[in-house]
């Protein structure tokens, strides 16, 4: 397994982490895994248990990296993680060890694997300008946009796929040139050439809709007895902007309100978890449309770790 890596993604609460430790714990001595972080909410340390952070007893079993390196008084970029995982997974084969990048947040996983095009900011009001026209008038209205000032760009895209029409849109707009002349300049990602070689295995986790509704909402109910609304309370006295990613993360807009007195906390649990299932649905989709070449693979399936030892050693 030298300079090998094992990609973890998947909805919320399909059981990554638990995979991506099983995992480590069984490969062999010769070869030992370590997990780094993939997840946009476990970088920081003030959501321990709003993002489901491992716990100190599950990080003791195998070497844990990038969880708790943010506070939340500060953003942390897709490039930042990259880099910081980049230098991981460079320290981790060095050790001749395995690593295991597991989380939900797809971009960390695109950028490990295509790169990073140096894309200037997008002004806000052209992304909220398109993301209003794709929400009123449908992905066929940016396609349409999108033939006019980059038809190159357009001929590329499926005219269904309203993100990624979006994101070519809005590229173009704000500087002048086709994403697809950006992509040009794209720097490496840390793990393009091993997938190109064949010593990246790639995998999605997922479950029947249903049981990953019923599990999200059991575990935003062991949250809440963990202590969670605490946990915003915390935040709150920081009082940190509002558009923070922390400050956005998944039940925090929620048990804010409540602290606010705007909501009694039934409603508040129960739109916190009704956004956490909305969001689970977005991630499916979007795995679906970028990762639909990966290992797909049943969450509840037995011997999970051993089947994936077995694919790492082909």
């Amino acid at each position: 397994m030298t300079n090998c890596a094992l990609l973890i993604a998947g909805p919320t609460a399909t059981g990554k982490s638990a995979l991506g430790t099983a995992v480590a714990t069984e490969t062999s001595s010769e070869t030992s895994g370590e997990i780094i972080n993939a997840d946009s909410m476990q970088v920081y340390s003030d959501l321990e248990i709003l993002s489901a952070r491992p716990t100190a007893a599950q990080a003791a079993q195998v070497p844990h990296h990038l969880f708790a390196v943010k506070s939340a008084d500060a953003a942390f970029s897709v490039a930042d993680w990259h880099d910081r995982a980049a230098t991981c997974i460079t320290d981790i084969w060095a050790r001749e060890g395995l690593a295991i990048v597991v989380g939900g947040t797809g971009l960390y996983f695109r950028a490990l694997l295509e790169g990073l095009a140096p894309v200037p900011e997008i002004p806000d009001e052209i992304r909220a300008g398109l993301r209003t026209l794709l929400a009123e008038d449908g992905a066929a209205a940016l396609h349409a946009r999108l033939l006019e000032v980059d038809p190159a760009m357009a001929a590329r895209l499926n005219p269904g796929d309203g993100q990624r029409l979006a994101r070519a849109l809005e590229v173009c707009l704000a500087t002048g040139r086709s994403l697809a002349e950006w992509q040009q300049d794209t720097a490496a990602g840390a793990l393009g050439e091993a997938d190109r070689s064949g010593h990246v295995t790639k995998v999605v986790l997922t479950l029947p809709r249903d049981e990953l509704y019923r599990r999200i909402e059991q575990r935003f109910d062991q949250m809440m007895e963990a202590g969670a609304l605490d946990e915003v309370a915390r935040l709150r006295d920081q009082g940190l902007a509002a558009d923070l990613p922390a400050m956005k993360a998944l039940g925090v807009p929620s048990l804010l309100a409540h602290l606010r007195g705007e909501m009694d906390l039934q409603e508040a649990v129960q739109e916190a978890k009704t956004r956490t299932r909305r969001y689970a649905k977005r991630q499916m989709t979007w795995f679906r449309n970028q990762f639909a070449d990966w290992h797909w693979l049943d969450a509840d399936a037995e011997d999970l770790a051993a089947r994936l030892l077995a694919i790492l050693s082909r």
